[in-house]
């Protein structure tokens, strides 16, 4: 099925606003903790204004607007990353994690030939972290990687973010350059001396042989969610609660909706949760990968199509509702990787969804630990610990997180390729991290 749409999925019919009041409880749709008494908040009002004006909205419009409405929006204008933030993410958690993408990034680029050039571009970078671990791994095996010219891309809405981003990887020893009405909107070096530039979308960042990084970056894409009623597949909206006026509530669509199409005809569950705009972007993704080669990873919340109902917030790292106070917490939903596999079907292959405890153990996570427990005191010592337990402990982020990749059908079949003149032949060797895993 090919997307040809990102984003909402337009208007109801004339009778929209004659909806039916969802009658499942919390327990059906986790959107958290019961929520407190319910805060007025500027992005609140301007929802209120929106669909007294225009009536109910999707999820998905819902979640694109809390979360990135140039005014208002979430990760516009807040630093939500951290023990200070609402929710922290496995690289502020330990070093090694980024150090093993590292690895695994140049694995691939040994696997395919060791490219002349490489472009590494991350989506939804956070505070730069995972990045500047990667870098650290460039420099330190900077032998191996001396002949190939790498630039760093950013793909990042937020203004805040993005100067956290600059701060973190270049310290600006050289000054940045600045330009808000340009697709490239910042350029800069890194400490290592690697150009880095920032995109607001990955339609801007150039195409070439390139290495893509996605972590925690699909979860937070708008989802259209669909519940089976007796009369079909209804779509899930969010209307003003008639009883009180600044609140918001959960209702069923009358009618069929465009985002209907996106439902599987033979879907079993009774709740579905759909991301069509993660589907523009893998399609996006794995053209490119076909035609310049390459490879994407992405790692996050999710599941192979078994999950149901998976909205929920984060505020000050506890849930949240995700109907309270809108724009003072982070939204998301589990990413379905059967979804992306079918997006990418027939341009790339892929591989995954595995288990981040199995990926990083195949990575060698135990080998890197030990190195840096034996350098290191007894503080720094336990805190290497404990970062190690929440990435691989089953009941943390071991496996609650999964990793999933894009390659070329080349890249796991042998058959040939075009190389350039400095491209050594590539061999087919096992990819890493996802070990024995049988490729789809």
């Amino acid at each position: 099925m090919s997307v040809l749409v990102r984003g909402g999925s337009g208007r109801l019919c004339a009778a929209a606003r004659e909806v039916i009041p969802c009658l499942w409880s919390g327990k059906c749709f986790s959107s958290g903790r019961e929520p407190a008494e319910n805060q007025v908040t500027p992005m609140l009002r301007h929802l209120v204004y929106k669909i007294k004006a225009t009536g109910p909205i999707t999820v998905a419009e819902y979640m694109k607007e809390v979360l990135t409405n140039p005014a208002k929006g979430y990760y516009v204008h807040r630093d939500m990353l951290g023990e200070k933030g609402d929710f922290i993410t496995s690289p502020e958690i330990s070093q090694i994690f980024g150090e093993l993408l590292g690895i695994w990034f140049i694995s691939e680029w040994m696997a395919t030939g060791k490219n002349a050039a490489f472009q590494l571009v991350e989506l939804g970078p956070g505070k730069g972290t995972l990045a500047g671990d990667i870098l650290r791994v460039f420099s330190q095996l900077g032998s191996v990687l001396k002949t190939c010219d790498i630039s760093i891309h950013m793909v990042e809405v937020s203004e805040k973010l993005s100067e956290i981003q600059a701060l973190t990887l270049t310290e600006e020893k050289i000054p940045l350059e600045r330009n808000a009405g340009s697709s490239v909107y910042m350029k800069g070096v890194t400490k290592s001396g690697i150009p880095i530039s920032w995109y607001r979308d990955l339609h801007d960042v150039p195409k070439g042989y390139s290495f893509y990084l996605a972590h925690e970056f699909f979860d937070v894409l708008p989802v259209h969610k669909f519940q089976k009623t007796p009369q079909g597949w209804r779509e899930v909206f969010i209307d003003i609660d008639p009883q009180v006026s600044d609140k918001l509530r959960f209702v069923l669509a009358p009618c069929v909706t465009p985002a209907e199409v996106f439902i599987q005809r033979d879907e079993i569950r009774d709740h579905v949760e759909v991301c069509p705009e993660a589907g523009v972007i893998i399609q996006e993704l794995s053209q490119r990968i076909a035609l310049t080669g390459g490879a994407a990873l992405i790692a996050d919340y999710g599941h192979d199509g078994t999950k149901t109902d998976t909205f929920r917030g984060f505020c000050g790292h506890k849930l949240h509702d995700v109907l309270t106070a809108p724009g003072t917490a982070d939204l998301t939903a589990d990413v379905d990787f059967s979804y992306l596999r079918r997006m990418a079907e027939g341009q790339v292959a892929s591989l995954g969804p595995i288990k981040q405890q199995t990926f990083l153990k195949n990575m060698g996570i135990d080998v890197r630990l030990k190195v840096l427990l034996d350098k290191s005191d007894e503080p720094a010592r336990q805190q290497l610990l404990q970062g190690y337990d929440m990435l691989m402990n089953p009941k943390k982020m071991g496996e609650r997180f999964n990793f999933f990749a894009l390659l070329p059908h080349q890249r796991l079949h042998g058959r040939s390729h075009p190389m350039n003149t400095c491209q050594s032949k590539p061999s087919v060797s096992p990819v890493a991290g996802f070990g024995e895993l049988a490729w789809r």
